[in-house]
């Protein structure tokens, strides 16, 4: 990246800024990459050796580097990669939840440290925020003074008007009107005294998957996140496309042709809400879907029909999403066992092949990495880029 780009992007900024810039993008391609000599950033970003290297001990100064062991090439000195150092930075994510709130502690290189968890019947804004509060306390009593000092922000994730989901979730609408008046994030830095950042949460979990799982091999994809409902996200020329309103990949609202072959929004097929219906009316308690570590091996007679009609439902999705953008691949995730995910990823491949695809280019269907945790952190993730990384890298995290 050269300075006059910059600057043909920028309008023009000074040279602090041009130096932040730097800094971000050296740090955004490590990131992506993993442990790069100096040489090699240079190479990949454009940089300047003279002025790579002056920014990585800047780098290295502050915390936000370190150096891993020489690696010996076939000539000359060995190289020193540098890397994130983990310790360099810490953030917040609160995962809102239809049935369950999450609280993590995420670092610089994408490890959730710490996190705490509070389920419920359906959320509501007192509860939720007396989770953050009382969370909140307890992780900073843990903290080392240098880890509490490196917290750069909070991020929230949340479903788009969380108010109108009551019916679904069988909530009166009182209830639930609260949330339309409620201010969470003022309510929230008020609490934690840092900076806030609110995203839609299967935009989030989608953000998850594009910097820390297999999103990073591809350019332009679709994402489903199959969770109490469903939601996902849009990802386009390496970069996270969050629409106008910030609700791109609204994909519960997508109707589609069940096995049945009756048109009904992917909401009311392909969600775990539509498994806890089935054990509903199996007489089954549907909390021990949501019990931490997940097993669902006990409900197998009521989780395999929910995976064919599942799975047939996304795949019908992944057609319509196609014919939209040719998108190379569609990545599937969700609040699910990895087995149980593993095999509606297969069952979905399997269904696509019998779809009418004529015209279109079926996109190939990959698992995703992130699980369950996908919301909080790329809740939490927010702050880390607004303060350290560049939101959208694009040519800058091609493989030299």
């Amino acid at each position: 990246m050269t300075l006059d780009h910059v600057r043909s992007l920028s309008g023009g900024i000074n040279q602090m800024g041009v130096r932040a810039y730097n800094e971000r993008l050296l740090l955004s391609v490590m990131q992506r990459n993993g442990g790069l000599s100096g040489g090699d950033l240079a190479r990949r970003t454009g940089l300047s050796p003279q002025t790579t290297s002056v920014i990585l001990r800047k780098l290295e100064q502050d915390g936000l580097l370190h150096r891993r062991d020489p690696v010996k090439g076939k000539v000359g000195k060995p190289s020193v990669p540098f890397a994130l150092h983990p310790d360099g930075a810490f953030s917040l994510g609160l995962k809102l939840g239809r049935r369950s709130a999450d609280l993590v502690v995420l670092d610089l290189a994408g490890q959730v440290r710490q996190q705490l968890r509070q389920t419920y019947d359906y959320p509501r804004p007192g509860p939720v925020l007396d989770f953050l509060q009382m969370g909140f306390q307890d992780l900073a009593s843990e903290m080392s003074d240098d880890m509490a000092r490196r917290l750069c922000g909070l991020g929230i994730a949340a479903p788009f008007e969380l108010w109108n989901w009551h019916e679904q979730l069988g909530a009166s609408a009182d209830d639930f009107a609260a949330w339309k008046d409620a201010d969470i994030v003022q309510e929230a830095a008020a609490l934690t005294g840092l900076p806030v950042r609110m995203v839609n949460d299967a935009t989030a979990a989608c953000r998850a998957e594009h910097i820390f799982g297999i999103g990073r091999e591809y350019r332009d994809y679709v994402y489903f996140f199959v969770g109490a409902f469903i939601g996902g996200g849009i990802v386009l020329d390496h970069a996270v496309f969050e629409g106008n309103q910030r609700n791109a990949g609204a994909f519960g609202s997508l109707v589609v042709a069940d096995r049945a072959g009756t048109a009904r929004p992917l909401i009311d097929v392909a969600s775990i809400r539509s498994l806890e219906r089935r054990l509903e009316d199996a007489g089954q308690d549907v909390r021990q879907l949501w019990e931490t570590p997940q097993d669902w091996t006990q409900l197998e007679d009521h989780v395999a029909p929910w995976i064919a009609e599942t799975a047939h439902a996304l795949a019908a999705a992944s057609v319509a999403a196609s014919a939209v953008i040719d998108f190379e691949a569609v990545v599937i995730d969700g609040g699910m066992p990895e087995n149980i995910r593993s095999r509606l990823v297969a069952q979905a491949s399997q269904d696509i092949r019998g779809m009418d695809t004529r015209g279109l280019i079926a996109p190939t269907l990959v698992e995703g990495q992130i699980g369950g945790n996908a919301r909080g952190i790329g809740a939490a993730v927010g702050p880390i880029i607004n303060q350290y990384l560049l939101d959208r890298p694009a040519t800058l995290f091609e493989q030299a």
